[in-house]
Parts: structure tokens; C-alpha cells; sequence
């Protein structure tokens, strides 16, 4: 796979738990993380299950990010948003033959909010 700049046409914005105190109590808050990057993107998968009587859709999405400091900084616990659908972030692995280059992000979101 090559991958140039022609490719990263999406704009993604990464969000990171921290834990805010409300003088109560301490209760995870997603916060931005960094400002939003270059990506490209490709739905690998989608599929539904039913749960507690309900129909569950997710759909599974690769982004590929330019390497630096930042991005090789993420990790799974993060999230991301893109086009307004909120993605877990379940694997990060370099692009083979772009070391130090590219990213690859495989992520996984609900299909039916």
C-alpha cells in the first residue's frame, strides 16, 4: 500500500479520558487531545448483533495518520471522532514498508446512532 498525501482527505480529532474532580466526586470526562490530523479512511467491516433484545450495528474503520511524536503517542484507550461518528480506537500498528511514516488506526463504532 502507498500512501501519499492525496490520500489523508479526512480530518480526525482525537479525544482522551481525564478525570475531573466537581468538588463531590471524580468522574471521567473526554476531552480533545492534540488538534485534529490528516487521515485516510476505509470501513473494513460491519456487523449487528442482538443484545438484551435490542439490534446492536457496529461497523470496524482503518485510519491511516502521518508517524510523529503525537500520533505515536495514542493509544487504545483513546478515541476519535470523524465526520461526526465517534470511534474506539481497538488497534494501532506502523504501515508496513512506512516505518516511522504512517499509522494505522483500526477503530470501531456503533452503526445505528
Amino acid at each position: 500500500m502507498v500512501l501519499n498525501a492525496g490520500n489523508l482527505d479526512r480530518r480526525v480529532q482525537f479525544h482522551r479520558s481525564v478525570l475531573v474532580d466537581d468538588g463531590f466526586s471524580e468522574s471521567e470526562e473526554w476531552q480533545d487531545h492534540g488538534t485534529p490530523v490528516y487521515a485516510s479512511k476505509r470501513d473494513i467491516s460491519d456487523a449487528e448483533r442482538l443484545s438484551a433484545g435490542q439490534v446492536q450495528a457496529t461497523i470496524t474503520t482503518r485510519f491511516v495518520v502521518r508517524w510523529s511524536s503525537f500520533t505515536a503517542d495514542l493509544n487504545p484507550t483513546d478515541r476519535l471522532t470523524c465526520e461526526g461518528r465517534e470511534y474506539n480506537i481497538t488497534g494501532i500498528k506502523e504501515v508496513p514498508d512506512q516505518r516511522r511514516r504512517m499509522l494505522e488506526l483500526t477503530c470501531a463504532a456503533r452503526a445505528d446512532l
